[in-house]
This record gives structure tokens, sequence and C-alpha cells, in this order.
């Protein structure tokens, strides 16, 4: 032996997978999105929606504990319901349908108690019976031609 230090190469050779990595980056930004996700949310959610927790002890859980706290705001803290739902609120967005919301709307009633709707309906049957009669007339008059 000459004092050379002679190495052993280990029988298990490690190879880079790239799908290997790819897949574990991808996970990682995954990850990384649906943190970011929950972490807007818990700040966007109005306190009084919030669910089992208080805002800020949510915001804490979700801010430390990524992962799990991400997952635990979507399943025990997240609001049910949208409040907004007619979307972003913005000038003149009153909601998903403002025509019901308006002041002085016609609200539908019983035909039978609105006599204005029945007379309408009389007169418009009447005149179609007329215009049916006269074309009856000029029918029989073009035959007997």
């Amino acid at each position: 032996m000459s004092g050379k230090i002679t190495y052993r190469q280990s029988p298990i050779r490690r190879r880079s997978d790239p799908l290997r990595s790819a897949r574990l980056t991808l996970g990682g930004f995954g990850l990384l999105a649906l943190w970011i996700f929950c972490l807007f949310d818990v700040i966007i959610a109005a306190e009084e929606d919030c669910r089992n927790l208080p805002k800020g002890l949510w915001i804490i859980i979700v801010l430390f504990l990524p992962e799990v706290g991400s997952i635990l705001w979507l399943v025990a803290g997240r609001p049910q319901s949208v409040t907004r739902p007619g979307g972003l609120p913005y000038k003149g967005n009153t909601g998903r349908f403002p025509e019901y919301d308006r002041p002085g709307r016609f609200v539908p009633s019983n035909p039978d108690d609105d006599d204005e709707f029945l007379r309408r309906c009389r007169e418009r049957a009447e005149e179609q019976r007329r215009a049916h009669r006269e074309q009856q007339r000029q029918a029989e008059k073009n035959q007997d031609q």
C-alpha cells in the first residue's frame, strides 16, 4: 500500500429522475398557491362570517401552519355562503337580480282580482273573434266568386 486513500463507490447509484423532480416542483407550487389563496381568503373574509374561530386566530393558523392551516380554513373556517351574491361590489351593482329590489316594482297578483287585466283580456279576445269572423267572410266571398 502506498499511502493513497481510495474511496469505494457505493453499489447503489442514484440517478436523477426528471419526472420525480417535476412532480415535486408542481406539488410545491400547488401548495404555495393554496396557501396564498387561503391567506388572502382569510384576510378578505368578514369577521362575522368566519366559522369556529375568530378571524385573527385563523390568520395566525394559516400563516404559521401553511399546509394544515390552509386545509383547516377551507374545511372548518371559510364562510358557507357568499355575502355578495351579485359578485364584486361596484357602483350600480345591487345584487344578482336588482330588478326585484326596485321600489314600486310591479308585483304580480291574482288575475281574477285585477279588473283592468280581465277587461283587457276580454277586449283582446273580442278583437280576435271579430278578426276571425272577418277572415271567414272574406274566404266565403272568395269561394263564391
